[in-house]
């Protein structure tokens, strides 16, 4: 039996990262959506990780990439069926990065 690829009702994840780029330092302490978001191997630091999110600030979307392990640890823990949700990032104890 032959198949076409239309037969396995395969669908493309909607992981389509919208928006421009924003620094951490520009969304520091300001409320945010998140949307999505994805982990990598890093392409800028070797044996790394890098979190890709979808967010919006003010109305506009935006992407954020960070190596900060704090906020992968904290963004694999959101169940799937709770994005998006609100937050804001701060610059916690030790200098980490985290949701609040």
């Amino acid at each position: 039996m032959e198949y076409n690829f239309k037969d396995f009702n395969i669908k493309p994840k909607p992981l389509n990262f919208v928006g421009d780029k924003i620094q951490m330092a520009k969304i520091f302490n300001f409320e945010i959506k998140v949307f999505y978001y994805k982990i990598e191997e890093s392409t800028k630091k070797e044996n790394t990780k890098c979190l890709t999110i979808q967010i919006e600030k003010q109305g506009v979307k935006r992407i954020i990439f960070t190596g900060s392990t704090t906020l992968m640890e904290q963004i694999e823990r959101v169940p799937k069926d709770k994005f998006p949700f609100n937050t804001k990032i701060i610059m916690g104890d030790n200098d980490r990065y985290e949701f609040i």
